[in-house]
């Protein structure tokens, strides 16, 4: 364990309560072997079942386990900034409540931000195949798009795993409220000069709860964040270009 190192790890979750014990059974170990300081921050996005009691639960006898709150639900993006916004460490680490990766590997993301001296060290899945050949296809065209329109080189730009130093977000005004939250921290965030590492993952599908992040409603969603917020990130990318 490296005493120096300082994380928070920022954890949206909706109606997720068959997953955050099991979570926290994962998560809390994992954190003791990788950094000194540490704390989880819990947004629970307007969950309609026990997910806020069962952290709330836990955080009584752990004060390092902190819980936000939103009455209404707003979707990944309001979460997301919800839990930035709270986020007090040096570093931020994001992950989703179902485990979509095994959190022992912060280990690996924290060194390599250590031996390459990056900013931000974006995760992405070695094998989707068991996500289905429509998903494959649309992750494709996506991270594609992604690329041209606002610069952002990323094999895998949705994958909830993302390691970036705090104070990285001074100064950033981050809008989204959907699925399109990844894409506008990453590409904010590079036209301000930030140097990011890609890393491989093993990828672990949902094996708890119901995943809305692939629903029609949601993709729907975050294509009309991108065509709303596509002008203002490409005139982000004109300083970083000059």
């Amino acid at each position: 364990m490296d005493a120096s190192r300082s994380v928070s790890l920022v954890v949206p979750m909706y109606n997720e309560e068959e997953s955050v014990g099991h979570f926290l059974e994962v998560a809390l170990p994992a954190l003791a072997r990788h950094a000194g300081d540490w704390e989880i921050v819990f947004v629970d996005d307007g969950s309609a079942d026990r997910s806020a009691a069962l952290i709330e639960s836990r955080a009584a006898a752990e004060p390092r386990i902190r819980l936000v709150r939103h009455e209404r639900n707003r979707g990944l993006g309001g979460a997301l900034r919800s839990g930035f916004a709270a986020a007090s460490k040096e570093w931020i680490l994001y992950s989703d409540c179902d485990l979509p990766w095994d959190l022992e590997e912060m280990g690996r993301l924290f060194r390599a931000a250590e031996v390459t001296g990056c900013d931000v060290v974006a995760a992405f899945r070695h094998d989707r195949t068991q996500e289905g050949l429509l998903r494959l296809v649309y992750s494709f065209v996506y991270n594609g798009l992604v690329h041209v329109l606002f610069g952002v080189g990323l094999r895998d730009v949705n994958f909830a795993c993302k390691l970036f130093r705090r104070r990285l977000l001074d100064g950033v005004s981050l809008r989204s409220e959907g699925s399109f939250i990844d894409v506008e921290l990453l590409a904010r965030l590079v036209a301000r000069g930030a140097v990011v590492q890609q890393l491989g993952l093993d990828y672990f599908p949902r094996t708890r709860g119901t995943s809305t992040l692939s629903s029609p409603k949601t993709i729907l969603r975050l294509l009309r964040e991108m065509g709303s917020l596509a002008g203002d990130l490409r005139r982000d990318r004109r300083p970083a270009a000059s």
